[in-house]
C-alpha cells in the first residue's frame, strides 16, 4: 500500500510567547504530537507486511485486530494536534468573519456559541471539535471522550480544544478550574484567520459535492 510517511510540522505558535500556556507546555505537548507521528508510521508498516489471506481477523483479539484499533487512535491523535496548535499564536478577541456568521446563524448569536463550546470543553474527557457538516452546512460542538471513538461521518472539524490534562495541568493544575482557566486562555490565543481558513476548505468541499451531483437525493 504506497502510504507515505507522515511527518511532524512545526508552527507559528512555537515561536511566540503564549497568554496563559507556557512554552515548556507547548514543548512537552509538541513531543506527543511527534509520538503520534511516528506510531501512525509503524503501525502502517505492521499493516502493509500483513498477509491478508493468511492472518487471523478474530474480533476478540487478533494482531490485525489490535494494530488496526491503535493506529486510529495515533492518526486521530495526530490530526486533532496537527488542527490544535494550527490555531495558536493569534490574537484571540471575538469571533470572525465566516465562522463568525454561521456560528451567529446556528446559535443565535457568537456568545451563546462561546458559552456552549466552553461548557462543552468542561464535559468532554479529550477534545471538543466544531464540526462543519458537509450534509447541511451547518456547525456543531461534538464532544469527545477519546480521540478515535468520535466518528461523525461527513463532518470535518473546524475547530478543535484539546481538553486532555496534558495541555493545562502544568500551568493551572489538573482540576475542573485550572481547565476553564486553560480554555480562557485558549481563546486568549486563538487564530481565527487560521479557523476560518478550515472552514473555507469544508465549504469549498460541499460547494464542490454539490456541484458534481455526488450528494444523496432528499428524502421525501
Amino acid at each position: 500500500m504506497p502510504w507515505d510517511e507522515i511527518k511532524p510540522r512545526r508552527f507559528p505558535a512555537f515561536d511566540k510567547d503564549l497568554d496563559g500556556i507556557s512554552r515548556q507546555t507547548m514543548e512537552d505537548h509538541y513531543k506527543l504530537y511527534e509520538g503520534y507521528a511516528k506510531k501512525v508510521n509503524e503501525c502502517r508498516k505492521v499493516l502493509n507486511e500483513f498477509d491478508y489471506d493468511q492472518i487471523e481477523g478474530n474480533q476478540v483479539y487478533s494482531p490485525l485486530r489490535a494494530v488496526s484499533v491503535d493506529y486510529t487512535f495515533a492518526l486521530l491523535g495526530y490530526k486533532n494536534h496537527d488542527l490544535y496548535f494550527g490555531h495558536l499564536g493569534g490574537g484571540g478577541g471575538d469571533a470572525t468573519g465566516r465562522f463568525a456568521e454561521l456560528i451567529d446563524r446556528e446559535f443565535n448569536g457568537v456568545q451563546k456559541w462561546l458559552s456552549a463550546v466552553k461548557k462543552a470543553a468542561s464535559a468532554a474527557r479529550g477534545w471538543v471539535m466544531v464540526g462543519y457538516d458537509l450534509n447541511d452546512g451547518s456547525l456543531f460542538n461534538y464532544i469527545m471522550d477519546t480521540q478515535n471513538l468520535w466518528a461523525v461521518y461527513n463532518m470535518v472539524p473546524v475547530l478543535g480544544i484539546d481538553v486532555y490534562e496534558h495541555a493545562y495541568a502544568r500551568d493551572y493544575g489538573a482540576t475542573p478550574d485550572g481547565r476553564k482557566q486553560y480554555v480562557e486562555a485558549f481563546f486568549r490565543n486563538l487564530d481565527w484567520e487560521h479557523v476560518n481558513r478550515q472552514l473555507a476548505q469544508a465549504e469549498a468541499a460541499k460547494e464542490g459535492a454539490d456541484r458534481s451531483g455526488a450528494t444523496e437525493p432528499a428524502h421525501a
